[in-house]
């Protein structure tokens, strides 16, 4: 086992007393697998970079690296120190660092390392200055703002910010954007013409990396050429960037959900018409109900503000939440589930004992994309890898 496994593997840490309650994120690695090979029939001749930001998406970066090897081209997080541990987990695959450096004293580990930077401001082009000339990274992406509107040089000044990275002596040179609407019905059209323009006008010749997602999905025309590189993120861990809309949703797209955040029925109750259930009573019993209590709330991840009525499975049946979520508990109906007693498996989200629950239908429900479910596990919760 190489040392990048063995140290994705190894849960010693985990207290023990946290593997007694029946709540645990269990993360099927093939299926990771299974959406990365998804990516690439989308990207067709493109390259594409990996995202593993954010602990690559509450799945485990470590992890999630090894699940990728030879399936990506590389990965992009944020932070330089993540990026660097990755390299000494044995990572060779290019890095790339989504919001560059934030300080000077972190140029020259980009050199060191061989990590490449986006910049999206004229204070990285001015510490870039200021460090000496071997200690400037090798490559760099440049960012244009194309309609996000939070980092990236405008239109007008992207040129220049080109002309200033040569004059440094840098000479690979990728231009990147990133689409606001390339989930919703507005589509890229906008932020493709004025990067069209920008790009026949001050990057003529260079490589690009545009599409997201949403936009790898839905708009061929952003995925570019064999020089040209893809991100795609949330698709890799079996969510859709498009949430639950109709033909879209991952199902639609054969992703396949990568966690199952699951647990087990640890109570029953019964309701009689006009009981009332949980803090608040927010949920009041029209009829004799019975009632299942998850070992699953908020401290754990699962989404607070989460209604009445959000999708859960309980012993292979699709049920739905009743009343607010607790700190470490949630309760479900159960009243046509005959089979569902205390011990009974519950998913909360994926592909489980308990059955089959899409997380971006619970992020609909609850207000949220799935991205936020994924990241927001805690750290209280197992992971436990199922298939790798």
């Amino acid at each position: 086992m190489s040392a990048l496994s063995a140290a994705a593997l190894d849960f010693s840490a985990q207290p023990k007393g946290a593997r007694a309650r029946p709540l645990r994120a269990r993360l099927d690695f093939s299926a990771l697998r299974h959406n990365a090979a998804r990516a690439r029939e989308w990207a067709g001749g493109a390259k594409f970079w990996a995202v593993i930001k954010a602990n690559a998406y509450g799945h485990g970066q470590f992890e999630a690296a090894q699940a990728l090897s030879g399936l990506c081209d590389g990965y992009a997080l944020l932070e330089s120190e993540n990026a660097i541990a990755l390299r000494a987990h044995g990572v060779r695959a290019p890095i790339l660092l989504l919001e560059g450096f934030f300080c000077p004293e972190e140029i020259p580990a980009l050199v060191q390392h061989d990590l490449t930077p986006v910049i999206h401001n004229a204070a990285q082009l001015e510490m870039l200055a200021s460090a000496s000339a071997s200690a400037r990274p090798a490559a760099v992406y440049v960012k244009l703002n194309s309609g996000m509107n939070r980092l990236g040089f405008a239109p007008e000044n992207c040129g220049a910010a080109r002309r200033r990275l040569a004059e440094l002596g840098i000479r690979e040179i990728t231009l990147m954007t990133h689409f606001a609407e390339a989930d919703t019905d507005l589509g890229v059209a906008a932020a493709m013409d004025i990067t069209r323009r920008v790009a026949a006008r001050d990057f003529s010749g260079l490589p690009q990396s545009l599409a997201n997602s949403a936009a790898l999905i839905r708009y061929p025309e952003t995925r570019g050429g064999t020089r040209d590189w893809a991100r795609p993120g949330i698709l890799l861990y079996g969510g859709s960037p498009f949430g639950v809309a109709p033909s879209a949703t991952a199902e639609d797209l054969r992703l396949r959900p990568v966690m199952t955040l699951e647990s087990r029925l640890i109570a029953t109750q019964t309701l009689r018409p006009g009981d009332r259930l949980g803090y608040g009573g927010t949920f009041c019993a029209r009829r004799e109900s019975k009632v299942g209590i998850v070992a699953c709330g908020y401290a754990d991840g699962y989404p607070r503000h989460a209604p009445t009525g959000t999708p859960i499975a309980v012993a292979g049946v699709r049920t739905q939440t009743l009343g607010r979520v607790s700190m470490d508990m949630l309760a479900c109906d159960i009243t046509d589930i005959p089979e569902a007693r205390e011990g009974a498996p519950v998913t909360l989200w994926g592909k489980g004992e308990g059955g089959q629950i899409a997380a971006d239908a619970v992020a609909a429900r609850a207000g949220t994309v799935s991205y936020t479910l994924f990241c927001a596990v805690a750290p209280r919760v197992p992971r436990v890898i199922e298939r790798f």
